[in-house]
């Protein structure tokens, strides 16, 4: 990991290195100012988003982000403090104490129950919003409480909340999944994503500079951030400056300010760049998922291509492989160096790309889908329209499996096999409608 530290070297954009030191001086410039550029740009979107949310509460808009944003419900009592500090208690040796943000969530849910099954104390956080059905939230939570793991129902902006969580347990690490998720939905509201994947972030990182120890964080990124980069397969060192839509550019600026406060407050930092994650509890707007529904409803779904017939094709996956990642980046993260706000050394930066390294045809998923469920899709082929979408995804995952011991094994076929048992489990036999 010694590589890994001395991060002020590395440009905040990766890339390759020039000898030329006139070049450098020059890039330098440049980055500077480009940093510059989108700081100011992202600063305005949070100012918008929050002028619009106080001065406009009645208006259909406004009413439509208040219901996605995060919520808040009433907290503290003994009661509740008792919940949180039992589901916070270590129970192996060289355990490890987790705040888990977005804990309801897919990823969430799984890397929660990794680390309870474990012995790790671990205390979730979640808004429950509307995103996608809160009920498939609500069943998540009681599988996870089920197992012992308690989910505060909270803001990651709400700062009396953070420390009334961080006064009751002492923790040593956070794993922030919580952010709006969705490549598409960010065209219809933009807003929700400055306000979870960057004012959420900053509340978080903020809060976590001036704790005392500071925890290590390791937080979810996305292979989004690659953006229209055509080399392939993607490498932590590429450029990730093209985003091809706003929830890639706030992932990619979630980095940016990650480098921020590791640089300047020491705070131990890991970003994972997750690959189009699927199994079973998943999300039920990505295509596996709404497949999956609509082939057994009889509809048609929609096979997107690329210019000139080109092949759409994703690196799926498995959830159980990027749980493994998770709890590797969690392992070997090294403690951070700050107290109450102060920088006192180097702090580990770090980044990984948590994938499978091998690409599937989205026409290859339907082919697999329909041997599994026994039914014929109805595909309806048609160009990849400009809504964020990217062609292919390519994951290199040599420096986490150097780094991290990481080492998916679940194939395409294996995992949509445990998807599919479990769907058909889930929405079977007319106990509950997938929405």
């Amino acid at each position: 990991m010694s590589s890994m530290k001395h991060v002020d070297n590395i440009p905040s954009t990766p890339g390759k290195f020039k000898e030329k030191s006139n070049y450098n001086r020059l890039r330098l410039h440049f980055s500077v100012v480009k940093l510059t550029f989108w700081s100011f740009v992202f600063l305005g979107l949070i100012f918008i988003c929050f002028f619009k949310s106080t001065s406009s509460s009645s208006s259909p808009v406004s009413s439509d982000l208040s219901r996605r944003s995060l919520r808040t419900s009433s907290y503290d009592g003994p009661a509740w403090e008792k919940r949180i500090k039992a589901s916070a208690k270590i129970r192996s040796t060289n355990g490890i104490s987790v705040l888990v943000t977005g804990a309801a969530g897919f990823v969430g849910t799984h890397v929660s129950s990794a680390l309870k099954r474990r012995g790790d104390g671990v205390v979730g956080l979640d808004n429950f919003n509307d995103y996608y059905d809160p009920s498939l939230k609500r069943a998540r939570q009681t599988l996870l409480e089920s197992a012992g793991v308690y989910i505060v129902e909270g803001d990651i902006n709400d700062v009396a909340l953070l420390k009334k969580l961080f006064d009751i347990v002492q923790f040593s690490h956070v794993m922030h999944l919580a952010a709006q998720a969705g490549v598409r939905y960010a065209m219809e509201n933009p807003s929700s994503y400055v306000h979870s994947n960057i004012a959420g972030l900053v509340n978080l990182l903020e809060f976590c500079k001036n704790a005392n120890p500071q925890p290590a964080i390791v937080w979810a990124s996305s292979s989004s951030v690659y953006g229209l980069n055509t080399k392939v397969p993607f490498s932590e060192s590429d450029r990730t400056d093209q985003p091809a839509s706003l929830y890639a550019a706030t992932k990619k600026a979630g980095e940016e300010i990650a480098h921020t406060y590791n640089h300047i407050y020491g705070l131990s930092l890991t970003g994972l760049r997750f690959f189009t994650v699927y199994g079973p509890w998943g999300r039920p707007d990505m295509a596996y998922f709404f497949f999956t529904r609509d082939i057994l409803k009889g509809k048609s779904i929609s096979i997107f291509e690329g210019a000139n017939h080109g092949t759409v094709a994703r690196d799926f996956t498995y959830i159980d492989d990027i749980v493994k990642g998770c709890l590797g980046a969690l392992d070997t993260a090294e403690k951070s160096t700050g107290s109450g706000g102060k920088k006192k050394g180097p702090a580990q930066l770090r980044v990984f790309n948590l994938g499978n390294t091998s690409p599937v045809p989205v026409s290859d998923l339907v082919t697999i889908l329909e041997r599994l469920l026994k039914v014929k899709a109805k595909r309806a082929v048609m160009k990849l329209p400009r809504n964020g979408d990217v062609q292919f995804t390519h994951a290199n995952i040599s420096l986490a499996q150097r780094e991290l011991g990481y080492k998916p094994t679940t194939d395409l076929q294996t995992g949509l096999k445990k998807f599919v048992r479990w769907y058909l489990s889930y929405y079977g036999e007319g106990k509950k409608s997938a929405q």
